[in-house]
């Protein structure tokens, strides 16, 4: 493994190679916004056959945290994965991104960097309305005393309440990651998390966007996008599989695989089936 400290507009971030199979390298870009990397460490396995750069978005995790929320906007990550794998070398690669790396992925991908392999949207975010409508679905169907607690909290703002932290856990649990107990890269990861991040950008709760990506929608834009793409999700999944399938079918020749004992990390819930069909598919893109 290779830790440095990477310059980017705001601030330093940490990135991590490791791994020294033949394959083009690969970047996994975490969600959040706000969440660092560690949720992501069981794709080191990929190192067997390529390298593995895991890094943490500015003011998460092991990296900086900027003097001034002002620096959490889109465009400014998109200009942080260029800096990342302009200070990195890397001429070729895959780029995997989850949940809002998804976003930040399709992002990076509509700028045509040049020698950009392919894409892995894992769980993404494409169009935030459309993924809060589909949160709200799933919200609708959780037990009448929990969807009250969190309608309640949130109307009033006390989202700081445990009670409604006991409520947000259930819809965790069904939606989000399934796996009793949850992994300790996930607790890792939201022990790092950046909470100013997350609500400047997202808001107080998966299913309410109040942040500064509340008008994203990229899907009109997805047919500019050549590389080979895959798109996975979980059955249970919050980016839900009628969304993702809908996204897919905008790209041309765009994969799409549906883990289905899965909600929002297929990575962790099925790690092994998720790691083989991420690993042939970017084997195939090697090609």
């Amino acid at each position: 493994m290779a830790e440095r400290m990477v310059e980017v507009p705001g601030g330093r971030v940490w990135t991590e190679v490791t791994g020294d199979g033949p394959g083009i390298p690969v970047l996994l870009l975490h969600g959040g916004p706000g969440i660092p990397s560690y949720y992501l460490d069981s794709l080191r396995d990929l190192g067997a056959e390529r390298p593995v750069i895991l890094y943490d978005q500015l003011g998460c995790g092991r990296s900086e945290r900027p003097s001034s929320p002002e620096q959490y906007q889109a465009e400014r990550f998109v200009q942080e994965v260029g800096d990342v794998r302009s200070a990195l070398g890397l001429e070729r690669v895959h780029v995997l991104g989850q949940s809002w790396g998804g976003m930040l992925a399709v992002m990076y991908a509509l700028t045509a960097p040049r020698g950009l392999v392919s894409l892995v949207l894992a769980s993404p975010v494409i169009d935030t309305q459309r993924w809060v409508a589909d949160c709200n679905k799933l919200k609708a169907e959780l037990p009448a005393e929990v969807r009250d607690v969190i309608d309640d909290h949130e109307a009033r703002g006390y989202q700081g309440c445990p009670e409604y932290a006991a409520a947000n856990l259930d819809w965790w649990r069904r939606h989000v990651c399934r796996m009793r107990p949850f992994p300790e890269s996930l607790e890792k990861a939201l022990q790092g998390m950046n909470a100013e991040c997350y609500e400047t950008m997202w808001g107080p709760s998966e299913f309410t966007c109040t942040g500064n990506l509340h008008d994203v929608e990229l899907s009109a834009r997805l047919p500019e996008i050549t590389s080979p793409v895959l798109f996975t999700c979980g059955r249970h999944d919050e980016a839900t599989p009628e969304s993702t399938r809908h996204f897919a079918s905008l790209i041309a020749g765009a994969e799409i695989e549906v883990f289905q004992e899965s909600s929002h990390m297929a990575h962790l819930e099925e790690s092994d089936r998720f790691l083989g069909r991420v690993s042939r598919f970017l084997t195939e893109a090697d090609a």
